[in-house]
């Protein structure tokens, strides 16, 4: 069943300046090995990762360098690598596989990225901050049964 769906779009250029601007901002985004690959890849890996936020509906418990995008060689795809509280909002989730695929051309990179669970997709109990099934989602915000059309008003 498919939780959540994330894409994401980067100007190269753009985010080329930034990083030339803003170096630390590497270290903020990227893991040891990633800050390794040309920025081109990065802008890609960077797309991903905001993709992956957006499939998870938000970014509480999301640490940008506890994701990581790996590449088991040329012709597999890449990967998430997760670790830390980002691993535990995902598996929290209900969520059991992550697809990814990247592209950049024409000095833009794209990634799109759907999560997968058997759970289905849960919500949260914000005082709380617990997380429950969606099938009991309506007790958990209180929500009325729908009326019977046939039943009197």
């Amino acid at each position: 069943m498919i939780v959540g769906i994330g894409v994401d779009l980067v100007d190269i250029p753009r985010f080329e300046r930034t990083i030339e601007r803003t170096p630390k901002l590497l270290e903020r985004l990227f893991t040891p090995h990633e800050r390794e690959l040309p920025l081109h890849s990065l802008a890609a890996r960077y797309a991903a990762k905001e993709a992956l936020i957006k499939a998870l509906g938000g970014s509480d418990g999301v640490h940008w360098d506890e994701i990581e995008i790996a590449r088991l060689g040329d012709s597999q795809p890449p990967l998430f690598s997760l670790s830390g509280s980002t691993a535990a909002v995902v598996a929290a989730r209900g969520i059991t596989t992550l697809h990814l695929s990247l592209s950049h051309d024409a000095g833009l990179a794209i990634a799109y990225v759907t999560a997968e669970g058997d759970g289905g997709p849960a919500v949260v109990d914000a005082v709380g901050a617990e997380y429950v099934p969606a099938e009991d989602e309506a007790a958990l915000l209180d929500v009325p049964e729908p009326m019977d059309p046939e039943e009197p008003r």
